[in-house]
């Protein structure tokens, strides 16, 4: 009877933590053990467990653990957003051991683009080392500037009207009807979007390009560099065609690594 118990206990716990996943997107063990009020060592136990069988995985780039394709069924998207991190993390390996400068992959949540994936920690230039799991800024990020050129139109609309009532001073230069319009329009046409050292972080600048999943955006590459060691000119000149090439690369993967949809 104790370990019946003890085994529908554990059956709990880890769907719980399923559910946690999924709602987090990712998450590292201690985070899952905080805030689901479980031993860090049944938490490691448990993902190990549920790793084996296929409905977890975790980050190439670090620890953090996300449900898997196989449990798709937890929730509307993260099936496809798991598809993309696990596509996404050995290119994004690949691509900064050759070019040495630090990608993140970022998902929008709730106003927010969100680190799924990236290379800070492998970058022998990085200055930003924890950025696994950081919330970003929309409009201040070249990220959030690729999503909103490259999401659906109405979703932009929404999106943008969100931000204008939350009302964030730094935001408010960048929700002028004129600049949304015409800066967005920019980045969609030319297929990437900036972001320079005046706008976020005085020490760096940035480019993102968009990864698309079954004609919609499933999240943006971004390259982050030293402000003082290349110009916007440059880094678009040298990076901006590789970037395109490296999110043309994992769409193509992802398309042809796609769960089938049940019959």
């Amino acid at each position: 009877m104790a370990e019946k118990q003890e085994s529908v206990r554990a059956l709990v716990r880890g769907l719980d933590i399923l559910r946690y996943l999924n709602s987090r997107g990712s998450a590292r063990p201690a985070e899952v053990a905080a805030a689901l009020d479980i031993p860090r060592p049944t938490v490691y136990r448990l993902l190990q467990t549920m790793e084996e069988a296929g409905y977890v995985l975790f980050s190439a780039s670090d620890s953090r653990a996300r449900v898997s394709p196989l449990a798709s069924g937890l929730g509307d998207n993260s099936s496809a957003r798991s598809l993309l991190c696990r596509t996404a993390a050995p290119k994004l390996i690949r691509f900064t051991d050759e070019h040495s400068w630090p990608l993140d992959l970022s998902v929008y949540a709730d106003l927010r683009m969100v680190v799924e994936e990236t290379t800070h920690w492998r970058s022998p230039v990085s200055i930003d080392h924890n950025m696994a799991g950081a919330s970003l800024p929309m409009l201040r990020t070249s990220a959030g500037r690729a999503y909103l050129a490259f999401c659906d139109p109405k979703e932009r609309e929404i999106i943008l009207d969100l931000l204008r009532a939350e009302n964030h001073p730094k935001d408010r230069p960048f929700l002028e009807t004129v600049w949304a319009q015409t800066r967005l329009q920019q980045f969609h046409d030319q297929g990437h979007a900036t972001r320079g050292p005046q706008t976020l972080r005085a020490e760096t600048s940035s480019l993102a390009v968009p990864v698309m999943f079954q004609g919609q955006i499933a999240g943006c590459l971004s390259l982050i560099w030293i402000s003082s060691a290349l110009s916007m000119a440059d880094a678009r000149d040298r990076f901006s065609g590789p970037l395109s090439a490296l999110s043309q690369e994992i769409s193509t993967e992802m398309a042809e690594n796609r769960p089938e949809s049940p019959r």
